[in-house]
């Protein structure tokens, strides 16, 4: 298998568990190329998690889901241990660390890793719920769009209204994550009528409004003309979308 086939595999398992973190042991780490679980490591796609509470007695045939328990050791640290009520003369069972040792895999560290790749701002939207996750927003050469990371049977990008498998555009070249940012260049710029994630008027004051908010909190002097620049826009523009909503406000009696 290439490191590809790994990530795909990985995304896959992630799918299944319908948007919630999918846990992986120590144990199963060590099947994988370390070159791969390094790479995940180093981009926080792998985040270490709680232990594990119960795990699976291979002793024999039965294969039962036990408890872990835990006892005080004379080197000042904890031994773990299942206890097994089939066979007398296997009552105590030791667990070893990389048995307990558990990583996680969720969509929010999905989600900033594709923000890094296609170096998107930080977006400014919380997730609705649980199996969406804003990845940014992507400006093409005609058009914007919010991309967003979803669980569907895939996990999937929802670029402009189209929905992409994610490991259509992400893989691994020489050792590193790269992202297909032409192809997600045409959808943005070929956007499907009506679709809710391409970013509307409204949307796109409010969020030029929080961004120089914020910058001006930060103390940033040049605060419209640095968000002007980041949008490649003029700052009279500017002006323009974030008084929009003030001149919608006005009722005939106040124009005339």
């Amino acid at each position: 298998m290439t490191l590809d086939d790994y990530l795909v595999c990985l995304l896959d398992r992630f799918a299944a568990f319908s948007g919630k973190p999918a846990i992986i042991n120590t144990l199963k780490l060590a099947d994988w190329p370390a070159e791969f679980v390094a790479l995940l490591k180093a981009h926080n796609l792998l985040q270490k998690t709680k232990i594990a509470r119960s795990v699976v007695c291979t002793k024999c045939e039965e294969e039962c889901v036990r408890p872990v328990e835990s006892r005080s050791n004379n080197k000042g640290g904890r031994d773990f241990f299942i206890i097994c009520e089939l066979q007398s003369d296997m009552h105590h069972i030791p667990v070893f660390s990389n048995e307990l040792e558990q990583w996680q895999i969720s969509g929010s560290a999905i989600a900033q890793l594709l923000n890094s790749l296609l170096d998107l701002r930080k977006p400014t939207l919380s997730p609705s719920s649980t199996g969406r996750w804003e990845v940014g927003l992507f400006k093409g050469k005609k058009h914007n769009a919010h991309i967003v990371l979803i669980v569907d049977n895939n996990l999937c990008l929802n670029i402009a209204g189209h929905p992409t498998v994610l490991s259509d555009v992400l893989a691994i070249e020489n050792g590193q994550f790269t992202i297909d940012k032409r192809a997600i260049t045409r959808l943005v710029d070929s956007p499907v009528s009506g679709a809710g994630e391409m970013e509307s008027a409204d949307q796109r004051r409010e969020r030029l409004q929080k961004r120089v908010d914020e910058l001006k909190s930060k103390g940033v002097k040049a605060f419209l003309q640095t968000t002007a620049n980041e949008e490649d826009i003029h700052v009279s523009r500017l002006k323009q979308i974030l008084n929009s909503n003030k001149s919608k406000d006005k009722s005939p009696s106040n124009i005339w």
